[in-house]
């Protein structure tokens, strides 16, 4: 029977007339469309949209039979996509056998569809009889493959059965297997992507639903007690340890980074609750360790930590995980070799080029870090999040003076005037033009306690910049800030551009603390804490109250993928006690606590996006006017200015979509589903700042809109630009930590600083041991796997259901994000854009969209993938 539908991917090509078991036939490309992207889009046919062809659908073929022969039963044609895992062992290969000679011996996948409609006798949902799918020797679980496989089953259904809209699976073998999708009729679409497990004993079977998506008001009657009884599964009851096969999503504290039972040394407190607030995680509901009941097992000690079962990778991602940490191996083994960084100053010449891919670690040696890229990276590096407009001057610290003292900063006028092109300081700052990059009140309350550690010297930083005519920045005064008495040196201390070449290495050292500051807040406050620990409880709240028939989960679904496994496996081997995280960056065993202060003290839903995040720190002002509804002070923001492309294209997909659904407030507001999702995100996922006023409401389309679009930019543009520039960043000049302070005169070093600066300043960097080792872990979390799905692709719009205006709010969103690519190109070879285009200076290509496999500083993936 012929099918007609459309497919609207990111494989670049639209697809018409498919057939089930035919080869699709390409009737254009993109390129035939829009060759330069200003051709009309394409005009849909509805009825190719909505399933109708020339042929009949499946609604009008029970139609059709009801009417011409009502005592008749009919017979309805599915195709079934399956994945199974590669064996691993010799078990599971006995398995498998087991499974494929089993096939007619009661063993095999039984399918039932569920209709849409009620039985009016037994006002329960009415059912086809049942079909038994038995996976074959040559095609089954046997094979060894992890290629999709598919297989043709028929239905049997009464003539009066309506349409099918949802199917009921049952596994009879011995092992689970990935059911990829169910295509009933070409017209009923079921896209499935979950493990099925085995089935035990009196157990339910797994329900999936047609991809047609409803809002819970609109649910078919046969379907509502499916879609509720589906949700119930998903939240369990709160209790027990999980299983790996569990698909329960359920909420915890990060009780379990710490390790009590091997030492007082291993022990970390929990994080989440009033001491340490922090967002929460997903439960695992492993036992309590035995030095302290309220601590549970670290993840990664025994066995594996639970991740819901479709939450883990696929078996592509694994093998490229695992293929990664091999190579990182090897590469710190090949680092580690070369010949000694620190040792030999003398052929320490030249500088390791920004983002630099190709060479090892250390192998082009050091030189100083000018300023102008000093200055560079608080716009285009991997941590542009932080810059902020200076407002008051001198700036003043938020912090208790009685625990750590004055508030006023040390700075003064007579340090920066001589930098300000002939203005004051007040001057500069009522002409925009003075900026400030401040980590003072986020480091100060802890530093006692890093300086304390081995091999750990930190301060409180505060930078200031200048914004030149040229529109790039330049460092104007630096002040590093120690606690009250510390170490018998003064407690603040400002350090200016150099004169000589003693305040020059002084500079030198100065600007290599900000960066340490700059690292560890980097890391922890912008990339952990505000994009991975914050959307986890919304993908876990989603799971639980948003039915996966429902339109927002739906728009949502690309942007959760693999998110839920990538922190779990951030608990057990970056953040945990004596971790990547703790071992690399300054604040040491203190990493989490530094998390902690920054989400108490600073972090906002209402301000995570990124205008507001921009108007927030002062480097915007709104303007109607402009195309994004906002002015840049610092017109080449490269972050900033191609971000904004990202958020425009997000916001006008979402407005969209959600107009589409909610055509008024009232729907907005009687969707219970949708408002138990945002009431967990804020009352349990976010507990610790659940009575903050500062959430926005959920009342109208309008509040929709902008917490998606949101939610979406941080998963997607937010997570490229901070992650995947990592690798290569190692640079003795940009350290993460310091394991010296900046000598003072009455220091027993002073002495050999004057005598031999470089040979003080490279003492003060990591070890080489620590540095190879750093490189080599960013060479794995800043590289994307095969399987990455990029913002702009989705791979469900063949069999997607949500009329035209969806389908063309999709196709115009994948144009919109090659014209962004297209852009983001043009402005690196801007030469009037000094801050991505000038000699020295290498391109921003953080947020260019597309990118091959492995580290590449490109791509922006539709979710936290790594």
């Amino acid at each position: 029977m012929a099918a007609c539908t459309i497919l609207l991917a990111s494989s670049t090509r639209f697809l018409l007339n498919v057939k089930p078991f035919q080869r699709r036939k390409k009737l254009f490309t993109f390129n035939s469309i829009l060759p330069n992207y200003t051709r009309k889009p394409l005009e849909y046919s509805s009825k190719a949209i909505l399933g109708h062809a020339e042929t009949c659908s499946v609604e009008e073929k029970l139609a059709k039979t009801e009417k011409d022969e009502p005592s008749r039963t009919i017979s309805l044609s599915a195709i079934v996509t399956v994945k199974y895992a590669n064996p691993t062992d010799l078990k599971d290969v006995i398995f498998q056998l087991m499974n494929a000679s089993s096939a007619t011996n009661g063993r095999g996948v039984v399918l039932q569809l569920v209709s849409s409609e009620l039985d009016p006798h037994t006002r329960e949902p009415k059912l086809s009889r049942e079909a038994v799918l038995n996976m074959s020797y040559s095609n089954g679980p046997s094979s060894g493959s992890s290629d999709p496989q598919t297989f043709r089953v028929q239905f049997t259904v009464d003539h009066n059965f309506g349409m099918p809209g949802a199917i009921m699976v049952y596994n009879k073998y011995e092992k689970e297997f990935f059911l990829v999708s169910i295509s009933v009729e070409g017209f009923v679409n079921f896209d499935c992507k979950s493990w099925i497990q085995p089935q035990k004993v009196n157990s339910r079977p797994r329900v999936f639903f047609s991809n047609k998506a409803y809002l819970p008001f609109q649910t078919p009657a046969g379907l509502k007690k499916l879609r509720e009884r589906e949700l119930q599964e998903l939240r369990g009851d709160g209790t027990g340890t999980r299983l790996a096969s569990d698909r329960i999503y359920d909420y915890d504290v990060y009780n379990d980074l710490g390790d009590p039972d091997k030492g007082i040394e291993h022990v970390r407190p929990a994080l989440g609750g009033q001491q340490n607030p922090h967002p929460r995680r997903c439960r695992t509901g492993r036992p309590p360790t035995i030095a302290d009941a309220n601590a549970e097992i670290p993840a990664g000690c025994s066995k594996p930590v639970y991740v819901p079962r479709d939450e883990e990778f696929e078996e592509s991602k694994s093998r490229y995980v695992s293929t990664g940490k091999l190579k990182a191996v090897f590469g710190y083994l090949m680092f580690s070799l070369v010949p000694n960084l620190y040792s030999d100053v003398t052929n320490l010449k030249i500088k390791l080029p920004h983002y630099q891919n190709n060479s090892p670690p250390g192998a082009k040696g050091f030189s100083d870090l000018g300023d102008d890229e000093f200055a560079l990276r608080v716009l285009a590096g991997i941590n542009p999040l932080n810059i902020e407009r200076l407002t008051n001057f001198p700036p003043r610290s938020k912090l208790d003076p009685s625990i750590y003292g004055p508030l006023e900063s040390a700075l003064k006028e007579e340090h920066i005037i001589s930098h300000l092109d002939g203005m004051s300081g007040q001057q500069a700052m009522d002409k925009k033009k003075l900026f400030i990059l401040d980590y003072h009140d986020l480091y100060l309350p802890i530093l006692n306690q890093i300086n304390a550690l081995d091999d750990r010297k930190s301060y409180a930083t505060r930078t200031l910049f200048f914004l030149t005519s040229a529109g790039t920045l330049k460092p104007v005064a630096i002040e590093l800030s120690l606690p009250k008495g510390e170490l018998t040196v003064s407690s603040k201390q400002v350090l200016t551009p150099p004169i000589d070449d003693t305040s020059n290495w002084l500079w030198q050292l100065a600007k290599a603390h900000v960066c340490t500051n700059d690292s560890g807040v980097h890391q922890l406050v912008n990339h952990w804490l505000r994009v991975h620990a914050c959307m986890e409880p919304v993908i876990i709240a989603a799971h639980r109250q948003l039915s996966i028939m429902h339109p927002i989960f739906k728009l949502l679904k690309p942007h959760l993928r693999y998110t839920l496994r990538v922190n779990t496996t951030a608990r057990e081997t970056l953040i945990n006690a004596g971790g990547t995280i703790e071992s690399f960056y300054a604040p040491g065993q203190y990493c989490m606590q530094l998390a902690c202060s920054a989400y108490r003290d600073f972090w906002r839903f209402d301000q995570e996006g990124l205008p507001a995040d921009l108007i927030r720190r002062g480097i915007a002002v709104p303007d109607p006017k402009d195309e994004h509804g906002l002015r840049l002070l610092i017109e080449d923001y490269p972050y900033a200015n191609d971000g904004l492309l990202y958020w425009s294209a997000i916001d006008k997909l979402v407005k969209t979509y959600v107009n589409h659904y909610y055509p008024n407030a009232v729907l907005i507001q009687d969707d219970k589903e949708l408002q138990a999702w945002y009431r967990e995100v804020i009352n349990v996922g976010h507990a610790d700042h659940r009575f903050a006023t500062w959430w926005p409401n959920l009342e109208t389309p309008d509040d929709l809109i902008k917490i998606l679009t949101t939610l979406i930019w941080i998963a997607s543009g937010e997570h490229a630009a901070l992650n995947f520039g990592q690798y290569g960043r190692f640079d003795p000049s940009h350290p993460n930590l310091m394991r010296k302070l900046l000598p003072q005169e009455n220091d027993p070093e002073y002495a050999s600083f004057l005598e031999n600066p470089k040979e003080y300043f490279l003492s003060s960097l990591p070890s080489l041991d620590n540095s190879a080792k750093f490189a080599s872990v960013l060479s794995v979390i800043s590289a994307h796997s095969s399987d990455e799905e990029y913002i702009g692709q989705r791979d469900d719009l063949l069999s997607w259901s949500g009329g035209p205006e969806i389908l063309e709010a999709f196709y115009r969103f994948f144009v919109d994000i090659k014209m962004i690519e297209r852009e983001i190109e043009e402005r690196n070879s801007d030469s009037n854009l000094r801050n991505r285009c000038a000699v020295g200076i290498p391109p921003y290509e953080l947020l260019i969209p597309s990118s091959g496999n492995g580290a590449t500083s490109r791509g922006v993936p539709n979710s936290i993938t790594v």
